[in-house]
């Protein structure tokens, strides 16, 4: 009897045949705000300013022209705009200005354009816990007024880049940056000549991205710059400008000194001041700027079935998760069958479609604005009701009345914390794809100890067992649906190892119940079973294997030994939603909608659906349209139970039709990007696969 207790070992549930939890489609909602709703301005500035709440300041009323300077909030928790009394140095209005969060509680707003049509180069700051306006003193060499340009705050310096200016509305190529910690600007540099285009930081690089260039039409260039290793770009030289130290709620500056030449520094006025033209800037245009310090890389996107189509919608475009978002929305004459949402993987830089139009917008609705929270996880978008019949209290096409918020982590998106760093300068740009950071710290240390034998002094007292990967007759769509993993309901029960068993994989019990919550419960437990220090997973032994580790690291990145398969990760999915393990989920959906391809796309569809990722599962279930006669000739495919053949087949639509030999040739124009999901090309057997790559054509400079 004691030999048998020695080999008995927890059974932990089975991953389950079908989605067990009622959640339905996600699709982004739309609520209306009350309270004092702003009109829909023009070129106003909307900022998400943290605990949920976006302020908005300036802008034109497209109807009546007047400018202002209203600064309105808006609390996303209660859907409801107020407007926000101000105090100190109240700019004057202005529109196509910036405004830039600081700090969580400040926000810096630069430049922009009058009511007489006079370009800006002031810097105003507003306090938001005080909601006092304050001017600090200026120093360096003040740069060219200007409105529509972008701006971002990287390591206390406010990068500004591009914009129009002057009475032609010259289109600049300018770059420059006030530092935050001495209030003094740089010089400015020749970048590249945009407007109304977005910039961010990742990576130590400064990107931008989107608007239109010199020929006034919209561009698909994508330009970086790096900034690690420039001094021109880490420091200020000290014959720039002295130090100040500033006070933005009291509208105190102290300083050293001033600079001799009183044309250079903006000084504080009391009181507020009506259209900030004191602060209009006259300079010469013809002056020749040297370019910018430090490498300079751009890149075209020629075409691609997934390279957004810039020539047509309302685009927003913003960073989050290391991705840069291409939104398009509907507008006057383009449709919501024709929107989607795109993102570029800033470390691989491919385009991916996130989602369709028809699967975020719903009619009778037009979008001005689009901000997104600090932790790039979820997105809301501003705009107001055309359909006065059907919206709640008639629709107002003049007011900001309605809110659309778009749960990102829904379309895979891992959020900031968990994204991806870029490659460090001068390291291969192809960098690991699957999401997640690379393995460092205490994550390196435990991975050197995992699944090693006690005997090699490695502190392992736990053994888990599961499912030999070559063995034939194991399939999980045949195992009854367990008990849900709840602690009353999930307990152990005697398994005996059989030829089926895999090797023994060796753990440590306080990782496992530290990072394990599900093992927790059942350990704590401490049945007859506590002390055979055994465990048996009915997964096979890969996913196990991958999934332990991921436990031991925090990670799921590609390795030579674990998670390097695709099927692994959709294997790690199930036993994710399986042990309600919510981080653990999103980097196998972030992952696994990068990597689908030919050989797993029907396994990545039927573990999606498995666990009710729709979002995954659609994307799957299109890939296997798309690459039909190759998808159904792969060992995946073949591999599923008849009952997810007979449903994969079924996403076909009921009209759908493959399109084959000569017909096919006769379509003209028919690609990969023009196939409808109810269309299916048949191709032969021995075409090149390069034909139907996905690759994005490009051009490198």
């Amino acid at each position: 009897m004691a030999s048998r207790m020695e080999q008995d070992a927890y059974l932990m549930p089975a991953s389950p045949a079908g989605g067990r939890r009622a959640s339905a489609d996600y699709r982004p909602s739309i609520r209306k705000a009350l309270g004092h709703v702003p009109a829909c301005l023009v070129n106003a500035s909307v900022t998400y300013c943290s605990n949920d709440q976006i302020y908005a300041f300036g802008g034109f009323d497209q109807y009546t022209d007047e400018v202002y300077n209203h600064v309105l909030k808006l609390d996303l928790n209660a859907l409801r705009w107020e407007l926000v009394d101000n105090y100190g140095d109240i700019p004057g209005v202005r529109m196509g200005h910036t405004a830039t969060l600081y700090q969580g509680d400040k926000l810096i707003v630069f430049g922009g354009e009058n009511e007489h049509r006079e370009y800006l180069s002031d810097v105003v700051i507003l306090d938001l816990n005080t909601s006092t306006w304050a001017q600090p003193e200026i120093r360096g060499s003040i740069p060219r007024g200007r409105a529509r340009h972008a701006a971002v705050i990287h390591d206390d310096k406010l990068f500004i880049v591009g914009g129009v200016t002057g009475e032609n509305n010259v289109i600049l190529d300018d770059l420059t940056y006030l530092d935050l910690t001495t209030w003094t600007w740089s010089r400015t540099w020749s970048f590249t000549a945009r407007f109304d285009h977005t910039a961010w930081v990742w990576g130590n690089r400064l990107w931008i991205f989107g608007g239109l260039g010199p020929n006034m039409e919209r561009t698909t260039d994508i330009y970086w710059l790096d900034l690690k290793g420039s001094p021109s770009l880490s420091g200020i030289n000290s014959s720039q400008g002295t130090v100040d130290s500033f006070d933005a709620a009291n509208n105190v500056t102290h300083s050293p000194g001033s600079l001799s030449s009183p044309s250079q520094s903006l000084t504080g006025r009391a009181g507020s001041y009506a259209a900030n033209s004191g602060s209009v800037q006259v300079r010469s245009l013809g002056r020749r700027k040297p370019i910018a310090p430090g490498s300079i890389s751009c890149l075209r996107f020629q075409s691609g079935p997934h390279v957004p189509a810039l020539f047509s919608g309302t685009h927003f475009q913003s960073y989050a998760s290391g991705v840069l978002l291409d939104l398009i929305t509907p507008s006057e004459t383009v449709r919501s069958h024709d929107c989607n949402l795109s993102a570029l993987e800033l470390n691989s830089l491919r385009w991916q479609r996130l989602a369709d139009g028809q699967e975020i917008f719903r009619p009778g609705y037009r979008w001005h604005y689009c901000t997104i929270n600090e932790s790039g996880t979820k997105a809301w978008l501003l705009g107001c009701s055309l359909d006065i019949g059907n919206a709640p209290g008639g629709g107002d096409d003049n007011h900001m009345s309605e809110v659309l918020s778009i749960d990102l982590e829904k379309y895979g998106l891992l959020g900031n914390d968990l994204s991806a760093e870029a490659p460090e300068k001068d390291a291969s740009w192809q960098s690991d794809p699957s999401g997640s950071s690379s393995i460092s710290g205490l994550g390196a240390d435990l991975s050197a100890v995992f699944d090693q034998p006690p005997q090699a002094g490695s502190g392992t007292d736990f053994v888990i067992t599961a499912v030999r990967d070559d063995h034939d007759g194991f399939c999980s769509d045949d195992i009854a649906d367990p008990p849900s993993p709840s602690p009353s309901r999930a307990q152990p029960t005697f398994v005996e190892p059989g030829p089926s068993t895999s090797a023994p994989i060796h753990v440590h019990k306080i990782i496992l119940q530290l990072r394990w919550p599900h093992f927790k419960r059942l350990y704590s437990a401490q049945m007859a079973e506590y002390h055979t220090k055994r465990m048996h997973i009915p997964e096979t032994y890969s996913v196990v294997r991958a999934f332990l580790y991921y436990l031991y690291t925090d990670s799921i990145a590609g390795h030579p030994e674990y998670c390097s398969d695709v099927v692994d990760v959709a294997g790690m999915l199930v036993m994710a939603n399986l042990y309600d393990m919510p981080k653990l989920r999103l980097l196998c959906v972030n992952r696994l909608s990068r990597e689908i391809d030919v050989e797993n796309a029907a396994i990545v569809w039927e573990r999606a659906g498995r666990t009710n990722e729709q979002w995954l599962m659609r994307r799957a279930a299109q890939f296997c349209l798309t690459h039909w006669g190759r998808v159904v000739r792969t060992d995946g495919f073949k591999s599923l139970s008849h009952q997810s053949l007979i449903q994969l087949c079924e996403v076909v639509d009921m009209e759908g039709r493959i399109i084959a030999g000569p017909e096919l040739e006769m379509e003209e124009g028919l690609g990969d990007r023009d196939v409808k999901p109810s269309q299916l090309r048949l191709g032969s057997a021995t075409d090149d696969l390069d034909e139907l790559d996905d690759e994005e054509g490009m051009e490198l400079s």
